[in-house]
């Protein structure tokens, strides 16, 4: 039961929390320049965030795990910074999701989680928190690039990022691609557990003035376990009014994971 749940659950959860501008931002034709450095690739990077008050719309995810895999569409809704909300078709799966709080509750089961964010890093593979999931979902970096030195390069006709002292244990490479300078990818890897994060954002559209991804394709591997998540938005809308409605069914039963769950 266990396992059902963090096949259909685990997907909302992991996949849908989300995500000003200062100094001039570069007008890129779109074309990455060998003459760009890699302190000015992560400015514009930044001064590229996405700034609204609320988002809501459709996502469609596709999830396998290598022996099984799901289809469906779910309602997002959310304020920024402070609020996910999800819902799968006649509410049979909720998700309420805070900066210090993952929620979820699933009618089929009769069955309900409260708790921390430990469940969805370890559905990954990588430490995360509210910021990190947000910043995955709208293109942004999952760690502040600022806080670091890179070398910067053109690779795939996009920004390469290598940190100029690379770790030992934990791995990481970004790209960046040169129209909005958002990620076109991003792989953080612990060779030593085997484990592997790859991030690829396919496209991305705009909606009105904001860049939002259009896909990205999700790939977590540890040792001989491969999960895959595609996600794709559908109808979004920028900063109208939200609710965000959600309790946890009276007489439920609570799921409380241990380490051979997760």
């Amino acid at each position: 039961m266990i396992t059902e749940m963090k096949n259909l659950v685990g997907m909302f959860v992991l996949l849908v929390l989300v995500v000003s501008c200062g100094t001039k931002k570069i007008i890129s034709d779109g074309t990455a320049s060998e003459k760009m450095s890699a302190k000015n690739v992560i400015r514009q990077h930044y001064l590229n965030q996405l700034d609204f008050k609320t988002l809501a719309g459709k996502l469609k995810i596709d999830y396998s795990d290598g022996e099984s895999s799901q289809s469906l569409a779910v309602s997002l809704r959310m304020e920024k910074d402070k609020v996910v909300w999800i819902s799968a078709p006649f509410g049979i799966v909720k998700a309420y999701i805070t900066p210090e709080r993952v929620s979820f509750y699933n009618k089929l089961e009769n069955e309900y989680f409260d708790g921390d964010f430990s469940f969805l890093s370890n559905l990954l593979g990588t430490e995360l928190d509210f910021e990190k999931v947000q910043n995955l979902l709208l293109g942004q970096a999952l760690f502040d690039l600022r806080d670091e030195s890179y070398n910067a390069s053109v690779s795939e006709e996009n920004y390469e990022l290598k940190p100029k002292n690379p770790g030992t244990l934990f791995k990481t490479l970004f790209q960046i691609e040169p129209k909005n300078f958002k990620m076109a990818s991003q792989q953080l890897s612990q060779p030593l557990r085997k484990r592997l994060l790859d991030i690829n954002y396919k496209n991305y559209q705009k909606i009105n003035k904001w860049i939002l991804p259009n896909e990205i394709y999700i790939v977590a591997i540890e040792k001989d376990k491969r999960n895959t998540i595609d996600i794709e938005y559908r109808n979004i809308e920028f900063d109208e009014p939200v609710r965000f409605p959600y309790k946890i069914p009276d007489g439920y039963k609570e799921i409380v994971l241990t380490k051979n769950d997760l």
